[in-house]
């Protein structure tokens, strides 16, 4: 480890580091330049370069749901967040954070640490208005408490403590990803008043639905994607594999037949078609569809760019080398809902764009999404998607970089770990105590990840996950999942087949029947509903964007 007591900070002696975790929303596996993408990532990429990407570093399938394990070091039922938002009064599915969870910026704060939020919370369920960042531990924050909002729309952002005065924008100049980062530097800058250390978390909504994005920025991406998805696949796999991070022998996941069910209705409402081959499809659906994941492609490069300006204000400040920075996506790519995506809110049906709708596309007053046929590209080379408990679903890019506190350059790890991991690690580096003795709290469910950031263990875990009635355990290089419309187990030798191609159940019937059992006894303890918690009509989001 590093000498902490050597590290200056803005002219200031610190003994423990100062954390800044970026978390992406609805960012792909593959992608980042660093991990595989067509997309540029310079930013990202160098932290990459001067650290560590960590490949098996697994999320809770869901926006909110991760968040909640994020923050707390629970997994999400334990925190009351195994579902959406809404609350359906029981303990793992209350929508929000519940008081048998504490939130790790709270306990930063009391060993001294100032805490900082800027972006999408999405832990305050509905209705309840109390459970806000600043109630649970930051000391500042700017951003929105959706589950999605417009990037070009101020009045949706809040800025806490009450009285608290946001930034003003010209009109036509606010644009979410921007705006989140100003809050951000303006928190850096604020926490060189003080000798603290500082902990900022920094949620970015992008590149989640609505795809929006300046016009000259989209442009810039036409041709790439005009080539379609299995042409990017293809590419994106031959990079991953010369990045060293799959296995040479890898092969793609096939193209989406696995999500298909025989009709949409309320039990299946993540139905998809097929996804057809791109060299199938007419001109003009080709031409709807580049659009789209132009657009997309344009938001994650605002991200990276956005990301490059929080890096540039650190190394101003002379943070930069005792700052731990963790960057990974909240779930896998979003399939939401059509293998051509849908328009408009909340989630009617796709309308094919063509013509002068084209140069509409991304604009102030437009909503897309970009389908099933470019989250398979994006999660390339694994099946299936956010919601999801397949590796498509719970897979995070992610890159941790910490100079003064890490030796590993370059390096690329892959000890399978988990969001509820992070929590620990930062009261560790805090030097923090978390309250184990209180009656009221659950216990961490997650392991600190300094020994694995130090290459000194590859230790044996078993981790679970459920969403939506899908559920997995992963334990060594097996792993048992479920698909909630299949109702039957699937077991993979993740080592050699990540992609998860060939079922293994029915040469190892007594590993599946062990690791069910396991699932179970997790399930039964942290209050995890064996028939799908189903969200109620009301719950469907009901936003307006303009």
């Amino acid at each position: 480890m590093a000498n902490w007591d050597s590290v200056a900070c803005a002219e200031q002696t610190l003994e423990r580091p100062n954390i800044v975790l970026i978390l992406a929303d609805d960012l792909g596996y593959s992608d980042l330049g660093c991990f595989g993408s067509e997309i540029e990532t310079p930013r990202l990429d160098h932290l990459a370069d001067q650290g560590l990407r960590m490949t098996q570093l697994y999320n809770a399938a869901r926006c909110c749901s991760t968040r909640a394990s994020l923050l707390t070091g629970l997994y999400p039922h334990q925190a009351g967040v195994g579902a959406m938002s809404v609350d359906n009064h029981k303990p793992g599915y209350r929508g929000f954070l519940t008081n048998r969870a504490v939130c790790v910026a709270s306990l930063l704060r009391e060993t001294g640490y100032q805490t900082f939020m800027a972006g999408k919370w999405h832990l305050r369920g509905k209705g309840n208005q109390a459970c806000t960042p600043t109630n649970h531990g930051f000391d500042e924050f700017f951003g929105h408490f959706k589950a999605y909002a417009s990037y070009y729309r101020s009045d949706l952002f809040e800025r806490l403590p009450a009285g608290r005065t946001k930034r003003q924008y010209q009109p036509e100049k606010f644009y979410a990803t921007d705006a989140i980062t100003d809050h951000a530097l303006d928190f850096i800058e604020m926490s060189q008043q003080k000798k603290d250390p500082f902990f900022l978390y920094v949620a970015y909504n992008a590149p989640h639905f609505p795809l929006q994005a300046p016009r000259e920025e989209i442009e810039k991406e036409l041709a790439t994607y005009s080539k379609g998805w299995d042409r990017i696949r293809t590419a994106r796999l031959g990079k991953l594999k010369a990045q060293g991070l799959v296995p040479p022998n890898t092969v793609l996941s096939e193209r989406g037949h696995v999500t298909a069910v025989p009709e949409r209705n309320a039990d299946s409402p993540y139905y998809d078609r097929e996804i057809p081959a791109w060299d199938d499809l007419s001109a003009v659906r080709q031409e709807d569809l580049a659009t789209r994941m132009a657009t997309y492609a344009a938001m994650v490069r605002i991200m990276d760019a956005n990301i490059g300006r929080l890096v540039d204000c650190l190394e101003n400040q002379s943070c930069l080398d005792n700052t731990l920075i963790v960057f990974l996506s909240d779930n896998g790519a979003c399939a939401e809902w059509d293998p051509f995506g849908f328009d408009n809110n909340p989630y009617p049906s796709n309308r094919l764009y063509r013509g002068d709708d084209l140069a509409k596309m991304g604009g102030p007053r437009t909503f897309h999404s970009y389908g099933t046929g470019w989250a398979n590209a994006c999660n390339s080379p694994f099946r299936l998607y956010k919601h999801y408990n397949h590796e498509g679903g719970i897979s995070s890019p992610t890159i941790v970089h910490w100079p003064k506190g890490m030796a590993r350059r370059g390096e690329v790890d892959r000890t399978p770990t988990h969001v509820i991991d992070l929590a620990p690690t930062f009261l560790e580096l805090a030097k923090a105590t978390y309250p184990n003795d209180s009656p009221h709290l659950h216990p961490l469910a997650g392991e600190s990840l300094l020994d694995v950031w130090r290459g000194e263990s590859k230790r044996s875990r078993t981790l679970f996950f459920e969403h939506e009635g899908n559920r997995a355990v992963r334990s060594g290089k097996w792993k048992l999942v479920w698909i909630n419309y299949r109702k039957r187990w699937e077991l993979y030798d993740i080592e050699v087949d990540r992609t998860e191609s060939k079922d293994r159940g029915s040469e190892f019937p007594e590993i599946v029947a062990a690791l069910e059992k396991l699932w179970l006894k997790w399930a039964s303890e942290n209050f995890v509903e064996l028939q799908r918690v189903k969200q109620p009509a009301s719950g469907m989001p009901k936003i307006y964007y303009w």
